[in-house]
């Protein structure tokens, strides 16, 4: 059974972590976030989760409005043939999350350490980032260093990087 919001809220409190969560209509798109989540402060983000050839998996954190162009990142992530987007089945098998939930707070879920998280340089580089709390229909608000010491204490040692560099 997948963890669930009051998990992800107790895990953030046991971490000593702050946050803020609003809610509002289900997002499935960036443009759909845009219209509906209101003036959130910070950096709002795009979830991209991947698999290769040989079926290892990615996250990729971006900042909503950057260009990942997946053909030319796949090296620079260490992505073996093409990338292609995982499957609802094995998005939900791994981070416990529908499509248009997709999250970093996801990682609670994968216990097994089975994703590769990439994290963009740009999103970063925001004070506070704004992500879904293991679903579409709110938006939690968190400091991005706070974001970076919970995906470490779920085990991954996230790669930050400069994506519009892999676009180059």
């Amino acid at each position: 059974m997948p963890a669930t919001e009051q998990d992800l809220y107790a895990r953030l409190e046991a971490l000593e972590l702050s946050w803020t969560t609003v809610e509002h209509p289900p997002l499935y798109t960036v443009a759909d976030s845009k219209a509906l989540r209101g003036e959130l402060p910070g950096g709002h983000v795009k979830n991209l989760f991947l698999r290769d050839k040989n079926k290892a998996l990615w996250l990729i954190v971006a900042e909503e409005d950057r260009t990942v162009d997946l053909k030319s990142s796949r090296k620079r992530i260490g992505a073996r043939g093409s990338l292609s987007f995982g499957s609802a089945d094995l998005l939900m098998e791994v981070l416990g999350v529908t499509p248009g939930a997709v999250t970093p707070f996801g990682l609670i879920n994968d216990t097994g350490c089975r994703v590769t998280v990439i994290l963009d340089e740009g999103l970063m580089a925001h004070r506070l980032v704004n992500v879904h709390p293991l679903r579409n229909d709110a938006t939690t608000t968190i400091a991005s260093t706070d974001l970076l010491a919970f995906i470490h204490d779920c085990g991954h040692d996230p790669q930050i990087m400069d994506l519009e560099a892999a676009a180059d």
